[in-house]
């Protein structure tokens, strides 16, 4: 394979996981461009911060928020420990909406919990008694 003369981008058709590679291909670049939009914005700064996470070249990274090309295995393991977005989008691709009922469902567990401890909170008074009911009634 030879480079072109001019411009950053590999002929279609030549590798890479974008252009001429297998239909679903182009639909998990897609679906992973449109989890990071959702996460992280279209902005530069965007860009730079998925750069971090991975390590990856921020022209690798502009590649995947276009939708062009898809991350690999190794960069796809780092984008869904830092983006939900991304991981739900992973989830779907792979059929497996069961899961994502499973960790919204724990989230929305451990919001009641923080909900709870927060009403704990409110009915103590300052010396860490706990304020009934009838202690209310004037």
């Amino acid at each position: 394979m030879s480079f072109p003369k001019k411009g950053k981008f590999f002929p279609d058709g030549n590798g890479g996981s974008g252009g001429g590679g297998l239909p679903g291909d182009r639909v998990f670049a897609s679906e992973v461009s449109a989890a990071l939009h959702r996460a992280l914005g279209p902005t530069h700064a965007g860009i730079k911060t998925v750069a971090a996470w991975t390590g990856a070249n921020e022209r690798t990274v502009k590649n995947w928020f276009s939708g062009r090309y898809g991350p690999s295995g190794e960069h796809l393991a780092v984008l869904v420990q830092h983006s939900d977005e991304v991981l739900n989008a992973f989830l779907a691709l792979a059929g497996r909406q069961d899961l994502m009922v499973a960790i919204k469902l724990a989230a929305a567990e451990q919001a009641i919990m923080e909900v709870l401890i927060a009403l704990r909170h409110l009915t103590q008074d300052r010396d860490g008694r706990r304020l009934d009911s009838a202690d209310n009634r004037e």
